[in-house]
């Protein structure tokens, strides 16, 4: 069982069990062709808040080989899908006009879907001149997230699309990335489980 962090926005309670680090192990399995590449690897993750309405996320990722060697990092932010408001803060360094908006767990639950959770976008950055912006849904403790546009600098290796999922089972944090990339369609690529460490 973990704390609930009482600085925590409103807004952010959806999303308020990823709060934390996250320590593990993983396993990389994707065929390109005629080809499977795999491995294993440890991963630290990160998600933490500034008191604005977005989780603050970043990921590292190393080969379990003798020098531990770097594979991966991403950054980025979490945060429920919906329309800015005149309170947000933005664009740029900007401040809000008047009162931050969906303060409190009344006006938040005014954001639940249909489906009974919440809409959230994700916005990634990698090292390696890829950008992503996911969209998904979060709700009882799984998130479910589709790449909606993926950007490449011109040094960037070939990737057009990803699916995500989150999950808390049992106190750990598994996912499943899934990736279209290398000329190849959408298909399995990594997995991991996470144990809470701070």
């Amino acid at each position: 069982m973990f704390s609930l962090d009482t600085s925590l926005p409103a807004e952010l309670a959806p999303l308020a069990w990823l709060v934390g680090v996250w320590d593990g192990t993983g396993v990389v399995h994707y065929r390109d062709g005629d080809r499977v590449r795999e491995h294993e690897f440890g991963q630290r993750v990160s998600f933490s808040h500034d008191g604005l309405n977005y989780l603050n996320y970043a990921s590292t990722t190393w080969l379990l080989d003798d020098d531990n060697t770097p594979l991966n990092a991403e950054a980025g932010y979490w945060r429920l899908h919906r329309p800015s408001q005149p309170g947000d803060p933005g664009p740029g360094m900007l401040p809000g006009e008047g009162a931050r908006p969906f303060a409190t767990a009344d006006e938040v639950e005014t954001l639940r879907s249909p489906q009974g959770g919440f809409e959230v976008e994700v916005a990634l950055i990698h090292p390696g001149g890829v950008s992503e912006l996911y969209l998904g849904h979060v709700g009882d403790a799984r998130i479910d997230l589709q790449t909606d546009a993926v950007m490449r600098s011109a040094s960037a290796k070939d990737y057009s699309a990803a699916t995500r999922l989150y999950g808390l089972v049992d106190g750990k944090l598994l996912w499943a990335w899934d990736i279209a990339a290398l000329g190849n369609d959408l298909r399995t690529h990594a997995s991991g489980t996470l144990h809470r460490a701070e």
